[in-house]
């Protein structure tokens, strides 16, 4: 078992992860002032993603991987938009769950995460690189 494929592995099982997260985080901050259509019509509802651990069965490192990408149930919020097409008799609109500062947070997050796991990769292919210099 090679341990530099197996930094290489981990590392791009992470950045695949955290590139769904930041998937995840756009679609709710793209319809983050998503509305129903109608009255009664049910607005965007925020997307949470899950991980979970996966054992590589070549190199039996645990590695990173999506498990689930579920629907948020909090509750929509209500706004006064009486014109709205979708306002119900007092006037008011459902909205969309999503909270956009949250979301930019895990963007954040994410993009720190990626960040550190392509370090992580371009450390471990430096290495094997470098191995491979000294077997010539």
């Amino acid at each position: 078992m090679d341990p530099l494929k197996s930094v290489l592995n981990v590392a791009a099982s992470g950045m695949r992860a955290q590139g769904e997260r930041l998937k995840v985080v756009s679609e709710n901050v793209a319809n983050a002032s998503s509305t129903g259509n109608t009255e009664g019509g049910e607005p965007y509802r925020r997307k949470v993603i899950s991980f979970e651990e996966m054992i590589d069965r070549e190199t039996g490192a645990s590695m990173v991987g999506v498990s689930d990408v579920t629907q948020d149930d909090a509750d929509f919020e209500l706004r006064f938009d009486p014109a709205h097409p979708a306002a119900n008799q007092d006037g008011f609109v459902k909205v969309s769950n999503v909270k956009t500062i949250l979301e930019l947070a895990n963007m954040r997050e994410a993009s720190r995460s990626y960040q550190a796991n392509l370090n992580m990769f371009e450390t471990g292919r430096t290495m094997r690189s470098q191995l491979l210099d000294l077997l010539k």
